[in-house]
């Protein structure tokens, strides 16, 4: 096996500083940025059908950057005014630093998980338990964050803003590569929406998180990459390992 075009399947990066561009170099492989899935926000229409009155709720918790942009596009659309008064809880400081987009930051309150995991934001949230949660999420989730909010006495409400969809290949679009690398089981069914018949043969499968692994072998398929591990805590690190080795 050795590796010479791989498809990573994430919008091409804004900067030229990415991991990603050091391995083509390092390597002398050729890597395209080439999402399976891209996401779709839900019209007002849509998102009225789920009887959810934002004005009642006095807190928000996003999870992703794309639930910023479709809650402030909805809050437009449906010509509502957001309060000043309303809390911003969010999984991450690089989420709460996207709020800039849309509000002014210093004069809002907002917090932030410093790890990017939900349950690390939830002593700041124990701390403003009288508030009413409004949980951003797309029309495709377990439930599980949800389930642990409700499990911490939080009164909580998801709210789908987004819908997940597969981003079709065209019939002349070539497909010669020699590893794929995904971040989200909806990759995985992308994959085999696109190619039903779909053969693995020699070509290396990358997953980031247990959940895409989990999708990529519950196909049949084989697992050639698994990060983030112990010697390779992200997908590049994890990435070069596996170069290493084979190339």
């Amino acid at each position: 096996m050795k590796i010479k075009k791989v498809l990573v399947s994430q919008p091409k990066p804004t900067s030229d500083k990415s991991p990603y561009y050091d391995l083509a170099e390092k390597y002398g492989i050729e890597i395209v940025f080439r999402p399976f899935i891209k996401v779709e926000g839900l019209s007002a229409k849509d998102f009225r059908q789920q009887k959810v009155n934002i004005p009642d709720y006095t807190a928000i918790i996003f999870t992703a950057k794309t639930g910023v942009d479709n809650f402030f596009r909805l809050c437009e659309e449906m010509r509502i005014s957001i309060p000043v008064t309303l809390k911003y809880f969010c999984t991450s400081e690089m989420v709460a630093n996207y709020l800039q987009k849309y509000i002014v930051y210093r004069k809002r309150k907002i917090f932030a998980s410093k790890t990017g995991r939900l349950a690390d934001l939830l002593p700041s949230m124990q701390k403003h338990k009288t508030e009413k949660y409004l949980l951003a999420v797309s029309d495709v989730n377990n439930g599980a964050e949800t389930a642990l909010l409700a499990e911490n006495k939080l009164d909580v409400t998801p709210a789908a803003m987004y819908r997940t969809v597969s981003n079709d290949f065209t019939p002349d679009e070539p497909f010669d590569y020699d590893m794929l690398v995904f971040f989200s089981p909806q990759g995985i069914e992308s994959l085999l929406k696109n190619f039903p018949d779909f053969n693995q043969g020699e070509i290396a499968i990358a997953a980031l998180g247990a959940a895409a692994a989990k999708s990529v072998t519950d196909a049949g398929l084989r697992l050639d990459v698994e990060a983030p591990s112990p010697q390779a805590p992200s997908m590049p690190a994890a990435l070069d390992l596996f170069l290493a080795k084979v190339n």
